[in-house]
């Protein structure tokens, strides 16, 4: 087995044996599952009835104007989605005054916990100063761009956008206006946004195309998967690429799919660069959830690779609306000139009217100065070490099969493992998807109904506001929960 790859005093403390840790996720695959025992999950389902009576209001008054009465992929809503009232730090309170150690995150954004007061004084100052937005330049732009590149010199030019989603579109088009090449290669599981061309082979990989519908068969006509670690597949698929148009670029989210739901082994980012480099296609790190979490240079800084492009999101303005950009060499970026007239003799074209507006320019302009000032990726980190290690010991002292590691303050808890399953067995995949997502729905709102929020039961994202004091708090609360088994 690959021995572990230790890094002191970062954001990631030590790197998972990759192998090891394959073999532990196969065999709960392999197992029968073990979900909350009946009675038990009778008992969670009675905490919403009895305790989130305005929450249950609001959500049967939403499902009457919003489809499905949720609007957020990551808002946990079984049985019912939560009215959230308030968040601040490592907490989050609901309509009924509920009050729930916050581990979603918003999905990843907020590393310096939620509401972090001297960026919201930045930003208040500024709202009353200029507004959220003008529509012409504003100098926090340029201050933010120089900002990015002093933490990642890889990023010699920047540009913001919208979301991450937006941000990814704009890669592959600006990769395929550079290289004049035509496929692109995504690595399977992965989630890169709902745009047409890459809602593909998302969560689990060999899905294709059937995550979505109302999407033109044209659109996924020149996107590919491989699967993580598999060089010799992706270097099969360069190579026949190769005889029909090339390959633009390869587009990957650096500790693995899903936020390393999928894990890669810690040379797996140099590898797939060197090949990339022989058959003249970019790489693009997704760095939406990694950008400043894996520390302030990113998952590039911490794995020594440097990506063609870079894409942002989430964790780039703290939590504030309009987080995504695409960075990379002044050579490629030069296309994504924007403004009136013809500053370059060829042009990507990509807009946004509130795209990089003042808000989300002061935001995280000041949002990543604090970042670096308080040293949260490490804080952050440490806190997922505290947390996965716990967890890991009830599992133990539980004897359950469930699985948790970490990638600094990435946790996860796979316990039902329905993200792990392959298209390569798709009698399996239909046999027991169904099962397997209902008892990670259950497992999600018993831990909700324990005081606990968490990216659809089984992930998990520290900040620098969850101390000892709160992770030993969770902790027992997990346990209460795995009890229940």
């Amino acid at each position: 087995m690959a021995a572990t790859t230790t890094h002191s005093g970062e954001a990631i403390s030590q790197w998972h044996d990759t192998d090891a840790l394959y073999e532990r996720l196969n065999a709960l695959l392999k197992a029968p599952i073990r979900p909350i025992a009946r009675p038990r999950m009778a008992e969670v389902l009675a905490y919403f009835d009895e305790k989130c009576r305005s929450s249950k209001q609001l959500a049967e008054e939403a499902a009457k104007f919003i489809p499905g009465g949720v609007q957020h992929n990551l808002a946990f809503n079984y049985p019912f989605p939560l009215g959230i009232d308030r968040a601040d730090g490592a907490y989050l309170w609901d309509v009924d005054g509920n009050r729930y150690i916050d581990f979603l995150q918003a999905g990843g954004p907020t590393l310096l916990g939620s509401n972090y007061k001297p960026v919201r004084d930045k930003v208040t100052e500024l709202l009353e100063h200029c507004g959220p937005v003008t529509g012409l330049f504003h100098e926090y732009e340029s201050k933010l761009a120089a900002l990015v590149n002093q933490f990642m010199p890889a990023i010699e030019m920047f540009r913001m956008l919208g979301s991450g989603t937006e941000a990814v579109m704009g890669a592959i088009r600006l990769a395929r206006a550079f290289t004049g090449k035509k496929w692109i290669i995504k690595i399977g599981g992965a989630y890169h946004g709902w745009s047409d061309q890459l809602v593909y082979g998302m969560r689990i990989p060999g899905t294709g195309r059937r995550e979505a519908i109302g999407i033109p068969r044209a659109s996924t006509a020149r996107t590919q998967e491989c699967l993580p670690n598999h060089l010799d597949a992706l270097r099969r698929k360069l190579q026949l690429n190769r005889l029909r148009g090339g390959t633009a670029a390869v587009l990957l989210e650096p500790v693995g799919p899903e936020s390393g739901t999928r894990p890669v082994h810690f040379d797996y980012n140099r590898q797939v660069r060197r090949v990339c480099d022989e058959f003249g296609a970019l790489l693009i790190f997704d760095e939406v959830v990694t950008g400043f979490r894996l520390g302030m240079g990113g998952a590039q800084g911490y794995f020594g690779v440097k990506p063609d492009l870079t894409v942002f999101g989430k964790c780039l303005a703290g939590g504030y609306p309009m987080a995504g950009a695409i960075g990379g060499c002044k050579e490629i970026m030069a296309m994504l000139a924007g403004g009136i007239g013809g500053s370059a003799s060829k042009r990507v074209f990509v807009g946004g009217t509130l795209s990089a507006n003042p808000l989300s320019c002061v935001a995280g302009y000041y949002a990543l100065q604090e970042m670096a000032r308080t040293n949260a990726p490490y804080l952050a980190g440490r806190a997922g070490d505290r947390l996965c290690g716990g967890l890991c010991q009830i599992i133990d002292r539980l004897g359950l099969p469930y699985v948790a590691y970490n990638q600094g303050s990435i946790v996860h808890l796979e316990t039902a493992g329905v993200l792990l399953l392959n298209m390569r067995n798709p009698v399996k995949v239909l046999r027991e998807a169904n099962e397997r997502k209902h008892m990670m729905e259950e497992m999600g709102a018993a831990y909700t109904a324990h005081g606990i929020i968490t990216l659809a039961g089984s992930r998990l994202y520290t900040s620098m506001a969850d101390t000892d004091a709160v992770i030993d708090d969770a902790l027992e609360r997990f346990e209460a929960v795995l009890k229940l088994v």
